[in-house]
């Protein structure tokens, strides 16, 4: 069922590979930050950022597995979508107790909504690709491409805030 998806989970998981890297180089960039600042600024906006380019690493990872059967990547897909859902709701808490900046409008959605439906994607085609729905690796490459989106604009975001409050 996954097997005509491989060139796009082969992409995914290269992107998500080479986008946690260059996190790194972003964080490296905001070392001036106060002890209190960058503690808050890394668990509100950097992790949920990094979780999202993992996100799609480890999907492409699960879908690419030779496995035996569908089911196994199916319940891991749909294990991971519950852990990415019950972590985004923590999340959202933590960017809602940061004091570093408030989240409104389309930034909302970009940084919780967008990674929110992307683990109901990612939920639903686990289930679907147990039940061998033809829809499930249409949702599990929604998950992924919702990632992206939200990892990126996140890392963008992130990039622009160190350069900002960078000590000249």
């Amino acid at each position: 069922m996954l097997r005509d998806w491989t060139n796009f989970f082969e992409i995914t998981g290269a992107a998500g590979a080479q986008l946690i890297g260059l996190m790194f180089v972003v964080v490296t960039l905001g070392s001036g930050w106060s002890a209190k600042q960058s503690e808050q600024a890394i668990r509100a906006f950097v992790t949920p950022t990094l979780v999202n380019f993992s996100g799609m690493l480890l999907e492409a990872l699960v879908v690419l597995a030779p496995w035996p059967s569908n089911r196994p990547a199916a319940f891991l897909l749909g294990l991971g979508g519950l852990a990415g859902l019950t972590y985004r709701i923590r999340a959202i808490r933590l960017k809602g107790e940061a004091d570093i900046v408030e989240l409104r409008g389309l930034n909302w959605i970009a940084y919780n909504g967008v990674p929110l439906l992307a683990n109901v994607c990612l939920i639903c085609g686990g289930v679907g690709l147990y039940f061998e729905r033809a829809f499930a690796p249409f949702a599990i490459a929604g998950a992924s491409t919702l990632q992206l989106a939200a990892g990126i604009f996140g890392a963008w975001d992130v990039t622009l805030w160190i350069l900002s409050n960078r000590k000249a």
